[in-house]
């Protein structure tokens, strides 16, 4: 509880400049007496801490006081300049003059260490803005209207309330309350066609269930793929789901949604995949591909 109290004191007077031992006991709820035992237990760490009497006095650091040389290390420091850094990239949170002074209160330089770009290969700006103006939403708790794929193919209008973004197997999520529906909706953001902001702002719910909850349709596949698929194969499942075989194909076995969107995922393969397990699926699959090949034949 002390050190605590004294990281806290330490950075009230690097933000203020000056305080009165009343003014730090007041803030930190504790006595007078108890601020001057922190004054001295300070000073005696290292901190060029000191009080002055009189009507302009108070409890003051040396100006030359920076961070570098208390109680964060220089690991410790560039460990903080880094993540937050990444997280400003992310969520816009912090301003490159936010880095930029806290580098300096530091005396460590940030390194320009992450690049993130949500949008897709080629002149696609309108990605990018999409999850900035997403990301505003969620944060400033404002309604929006949306125009969305649902996977039936079909899109349609929704005022939805948006609660928290997610990164779940290399997708974009929004998780939503969706007022059209009447229910909490996880909406994939590549399937957002247009959206809009709206005045109106909204009390956050809390989300059912954990982000990590696995949908009902999902069940166990069994997959093999030949040895020139292999850079595919690693792009799209984790390398502990995957068996190299003695003829060098692979065999990928994973827990995945069974439903329309793993048909067509498979069928994205071509002759490259066999379908294992389930023999349901595989069935799927084959009648899928018979009535592609009636449809365009002729």
């Amino acid at each position: 509880m002390q050190e605590s109290r004294l990281f806290k004191i330490v950075y009230y007077l690097l933000d203020r400049g000056t305080a009165t031992a009343p003014e730090l006991a007041e803030r930190f709820e504790v006595s007078v007496r108890t601020i001057y035992r922190d004054i001295d237990a300070l000073s005696g760490a290292g901190i060029p801490i000191y009080a002055e009497s009189g009507r302009n006095g108070g409890i003051r650091l040396m100006p030359a006081f920076t961070l570098d040389r208390t109680i964060l290390s220089g690991q410790e420091k560039s460990e903080i300049l880094s993540s937050l850094e990444g997280l400003g990239r992310i969520s816009g949170m912090y301003s490159q003059d936010t880095m930029e002074k806290l580098s300096a209160l530091f005396g460590v330089a940030a390194s320009d260490w992450l690049e993130v770009d949500f949008s897709r290969w080629g002149d696609l700006p309108g990605d990018n803005r999409k999850f900035e103006e997403l990301r505003d939403a969620v944060i400033r708790h404002c309604c929006v209207k949306i125009t969305y794929v649902g996977t039936d193919g079909r899109s349609g209008e929704r005022i939805i309330e948006p609660l928290k973004l997610l990164y779940k197997s290399k997708d974009w999520y929004l998780k939503a309350y969706c007022r059209t529906k009447q229910g909490f909706r996880l909406f994939k953001l590549s399937r957002i066609l247009e959206w809009e902001l709206l005045q109106e702002e909204f009390a956050p719910k809390p989300y059912p269930g954990a982000p990590e909850s696995m949908p009902e349709s999902c069940g166990r596949v069994v997959l093999r793929f030949p040895g020139e698929m292999a850079y595919r194969v690693y792009d799209e499942f984790d390398v502990s789901q995957i068996r190299k075989d003695a003829d060098g194909s692979l065999t990928v076995t994973a827990t995945m949604p069974q439903d329309d969107w793993l048909v067509g995922y498979l069928l994205s393969f071509g002759t490259q995949v066999e379908i294992l397990e389930p023999r349901s699926l595989a069935e799927i699959v084959m009648k899928t591909a018979k009535e592609i090949y009636e449809k365009h034949k002729s």
